[in-house]
């Protein structure tokens, strides 16, 4: 064990989310001791010797690395009415109400499925028995609207219901390969925000991957009989009573689901008839679904009861040269795993259950699932590389000690307290995994029965690890960075930033070891081919009982073909399931695949302009940053706009840019009743006045000059004869080409940096199929502003959203056309750090008495907005750090050189690299990711719910 103080952001996490009452008030170290003692107080509770058995509990904890599951150390010992099981399977029926056999009915399960959210459980669900869209109800006459619609009722629910711990309930939803369905289901992602609270997965058979792998077709089948015009199309019954609804080539289902994994990160795969061929209740259950995590294949109503070995903490001497297995404390290890073993049959003795069947369903099996984290740490500890054989084998080993001894421990609690209800000596001795077993373990299985029908499962332990393992790295997975920065936001609106250490690198700091220079060992994550995470499950899955949590990260470039094979090479390695993970921005662009000529501009199927090629973008394209500082005073020319119901003045700024000619850099107006939002217009053109590209300022004059408005007659300059002007906008950059032709900046227009960097040149249309856009309801009530902003947005080749266009509906200054116009080109310039300097520069401009009260972009508390123009560019802002484009204070993450100089606000100093994801709930930021398993972002480093 090592005596190294808690890193901050452990202390953080343990009193945020695991301490209750006096615990918050104490530093982490002394909640930490808390903690422990109150989960031992509470699981001891059963026990006839209840004190020896809370001392046990609590050594187990502090010595011999034994950590309880999330819900343990949140709920345990206190008067909370949570569960402390993490996750649950619930079983639905192909019925609204009522039962089918012993199965629930759809609104009664999802009854059940929110009273156990409420409590503090997770839920999995197989859909597979809803009938499929289009099959008769023949109690009604009319037809099915399949599983689909269901899963959207409860996608809804789960985002209503708060469970216990402050945290929505996590769900999986599972469809087998053969229901009719199948193909919208493993495409329902594609929709931004469908399912969202959902984990999916496909439920695969042998079956399916002989035919995959014999290039066969496959029958998609159910009970349910089809309609009438499916018959008539084609549908059949066969003998054995199922109805045929489609016969499809597997290899073409087989297409959609890679290619939708590889997109969108779902939906994974789970090998159904090897879930049950490895059970040890073959005899009794039949398993078609799994908890959320994925660590956990269960029946219906079975329950995730968990714990994990710290193995970093069994580590002797890390950094010396000798062999691994004499620097593994392998008695500290055994003791750990036979008081686990009892704390996690305790969990089910004494947990609050939200549903009595769910107690039954334990009670009659006493399923648990005791796993390790650290994993990667430590063979970093042990000088051996996850990626080779010595580490596997000793990773093997491992999980052999763990898995004999769980069973040697269960046998002596069998001893004890009784086996389980459902225990059937000869049926369960000829399961397979149980003849894997060594001899004595078997021959006391035989003796004395056992007390707990599973007894192994490899969560992801996200949060735990980081809270009570010190971040060792989570479940089997390797780490995924050595350090990163974590940015917290406190309650006063300030962020914290907190450095966050990986176990083993932090150990090897403190020892002296030059971080720059890492040894060998220290292997990270995304350094590991898809191969070797795939030979790390297939070396540790024969020891596990029920199943492992595996995330295969792999690169963002990585190719299609080879992303396939990992699902071939896992189902060839006789392993359960797996997920992998693709950094990507989830709801972009989906695999094509089958190749396709590529057009400069398509229609992506969740109605999202797709662009497949960029430009290069515009480097060093501004003269001035910002404005040049002249303390001598600059010369400017003054117009008089004379418009009707709002006269303006002109300032146009000008100096002398090295030898004797003089260009315009600025624009200002004025003027007590100056048109509302075109002075934050003429602040915006003064960044194109400060350009070098001349084309560009010319061709963005051009066509606000066309902008439409209240017409009026003005006398331009150099003119005798008024003309009619279409708005104050249209005079506005007159006025300004005006002054730029007569100090002559238009006249050799040469490069053109900007305009070559436009994502397109005009704006993209969609044509009839439409297009998505983010929407924003805006009232200024000391205006009268009432309008509604559309940002449209189209997809990038790299997955990744983009906002392209700016429009306004409804009851808006209307010189706000002009800005549209004028910000839409902006935006399409490659380099979003050219749209955002334009946006910031607007962003505080204050209108007189045109101040407001709203909603703070991206969080539920409001303050005083200075106008309606700056509240525009906030909320544009806003979005563009939502898709990860720029950090919160509206400079772009990844910069591409547009600027010579800027103060820039970096978001993330870390090594960890901003990667596309999911949106994050603490920092807005599209950057979620998969790591070890749980939910990571790569832009604040918040750790969420796994699976």
């Amino acid at each position: 064990m090592n005596n190294l103080p808690l890193q901050l952001i452990s202390e953080e996490i343990i009193l945020d989310k695991y301490a209750k009452n006096q615990e918050r008030s104490l530093d982490g170290t002394q909640a930490t001791d808390q903690i422990r003692k109150r989960v031992s107080k509470g699981l001891s509770s059963c026990e006839e010797d209840q004190k020896h058995w809370e001392k046990a509990f609590y050594d187990a904890q502090v010595e011999n690395g034994v950590i309880m599951a999330g819900r343990v150390n949140s709920a345990a010992g206190t008067d909370i009415d949570a569960t402390l099981i993490n996750c649950f399977v619930q079983p639905v029926a192909d019925t609204a109400s009522g039962y089918v056999g012993k199965r629930t009915g759809i609104y009664l399960a999802l009854q059940q499925a929110a009273e156990t959210m409420r409590r503090g459980g997770g839920e999995g669900f197989n859909f597979s028995y809803i009938r499929p869209d289009g099959a008769k109800v023949k109690g009604t006459g009319s037809k099915a609207s399949g599983p689909i619609s269901f899963m959207q009722v409860f996608n809804s629910s789960c985002v209503t219901v708060e469970s216990a711990g402050a945290r929505r309930g996590a769900m999986m939803g599972i469809l087998n390969v053969n229901h009719p369905n199948i193909r919208e289901f493993i495409a329902i992602k594609e929709t931004k925000g469908t399912l969202d609270q959902f984990n999916l997965s496909v439920g695969v058979y042998h079956e399916f991957m002989e035919a995959l792998l014999n290039d066969e077709t496959y029958e998609l089948v159910h009970t349910a009989e089809p309609n009438d015009q499916l018959i008539e199309q084609g549908a059949f019954q066969r003998e054995d009573g199922l109805w045929v609804y489609e016969t499809v080539r597997a290899q073409e289902i087989w297409d959609l689901i890679m290619a939708h994994t590889y997109g969108h990160a779902d939906p994974g795969v789970v090998f159904l008839d090897r879930v049950n061929e490895e059970n040890n209740l073959w005899y009794c259950e039949l398993i078609d679904a799994c908890n959320p995590c994925g660590e956990q294949y269960l029946p219906d109503y079975g329950c995730c009861c968990l714990a994990a070995m710290n193995l970093t903490a069994f580590v002797i001497d890390p950094f010396v040269q000798d062999t691994p297995e004499s620097k593994f404390h392998w008695d500290r290890f055994v003791r750990g795993i036979h008081t686990a073993v009892r704390m996690l049959d305790n969990v089910l003795t004494v947990t609050y259950w939200p549903l009595e069947e769910q107690k039954n369903e334990a009670e009659s099996k006493r399923r648990v699932g005791l796993g390790f984290t650290g994993l990667g740490s430590m063979l970093a500890l042990l000088g051996l590389r996850y990626d080779s054989q010595e580490g596997r084998d000793f990773a093997s080993k491992v999980s052999e000690v763990l898995r004999d001894e769980a069973y040697r421990a269960s046998i002596e609690l069998a001893k004890e307290k009784g086996a389980f209800p459902l225990f059937d000596k000869e049926k369960y001795l000829e399961s397979k995994f149980i003849q894997r077993l060594p001899k004595d373990i078997q021959e006391g299985i035989a003796t004395h029965g056992i007390r707990n029908s599973h007894l192994l499962s490899i969560a992801p332990t996200g949060t735990i690890s980081l809270a009570f393992a010190d971040n060792a790295s989570g479940g089997l997975e390797p780490a995924f960075s050595w350090t990163y920065t974590r940015h917290v936001r406190a309650e006063d609106d300030s962020k914290n930033s907190y450095e966050v250490m990986d176990h083993a690198y932090r150990l090897y700091k403190e020892n002296g070891g030059d971080p720059n220079s890492l040894p060998d060992s220290f292997v990270s994550a995304m350094e590991i081919s898809p191969e070797d995470h795939l030979l790390m499950v297939a070396a540790i899955a024969p020891m596990i009982d029920s199943a492992i949590s595996k995330t295969i990260n792999v690169p963002e470039d990585y190719p299609v073909d080879q992303f396939q094979d990992i699902y071939l090479k896992a189902y060839e390695l006789g392993l359960k399931g797996v997920t992998t993970y693709r950094p990507n921005s989830i709801t972009g662009a989906v695999l094509e695949v089958e190749p396709s000529t590529p057009a400069d501009l398509d229609t992506s199927a969740d109605r999202k302009i797709k662009l497949d090629k960029v430009p290069e973008p515009a480097l060093n394209s501004l003269r001035w940053p910002k404005r040049p500082k002249c303390p001598d005073g600059n010369d400017s020319k003054t117009y008089l706009v004379d418009h009707p119901e709002s006269p303006f003045a002109v300032f146009i700024g000008d100096i002398v840019n090295g030898g004797n000619k003089s260009e315009p850099f600025e624009v200002w107006v004025t003027g007590e009743e100056q048109p509302r939002c075109v002075a934050a217009l003429a602040k915006v053109l003064s960044t194109d006045l400060r350009s070098y590209d001349r084309g560009w300022l010319n061709a963005k004059l051009d066509s606000l000059a066309k902008t439409g408005g209240i017409p009026f007659e003005m006398k331009l300059p150099g003119q005798s004869d008024p003309t009619i002007v279409p708005s104050d906008v249209a005079a506005l950059a007159m006025l300004i080409k005006h002054r730029c032709t007569e100090l002559g900046v238009l006249e050799d227009v040469n490069d053109t940096p900007l305009l070559d960097a436009l994502i397109s040149k005009k704006e993209p249309k969609s044509g009839t199929d439409g297009t998505l856009s983010w929407t924003v309801d805006i009232n200024n009530p000391s205006t009268g502003d009432d309008f509604v902003m559309f940002l449209k947005e189209l997809v990038m080749p790299d997955g990744t959203h983009r906002p392209y266009s700016l429009w306004f509906s409804g009851n808006y200054p209307k010189s706000m056309d002009g800005l549209a116009k004028a910000l839409s080109l902006d935006l399409r310039v490659l380099d979003p750090g050219w749209a955002a300097k334009k946006l910031r520069s607007i962003s505080n401009l204050p209108e007189p008495q045109g101040d407001f009260l709203a909603r703070i972009p991206g969080e539920q508390k409001q303050a005083n907005q200075p106008s309606t123009v700056a509240y525009v560019a906030r909320l544009i802002l806003h979005r563009f750090h939502m898709l990860g484009l720029l950090d919160r204070n509206g400079y772009p993450v990844n910069e591409m050189g547009i600027f010579k100089k800027e103060e820039q606000v970096t978001g993330n100093k870390a090594g960890l690299k901003l990667m596309p994801g999911k949106n994050c709930q603490a920092c807005g930021v599209n950057a979620v990711i998969k790591k070890d398993g749980c939910d990571f972002c790569t832009a604040c480093g918040e750790v969420g719910s796994c699976g």
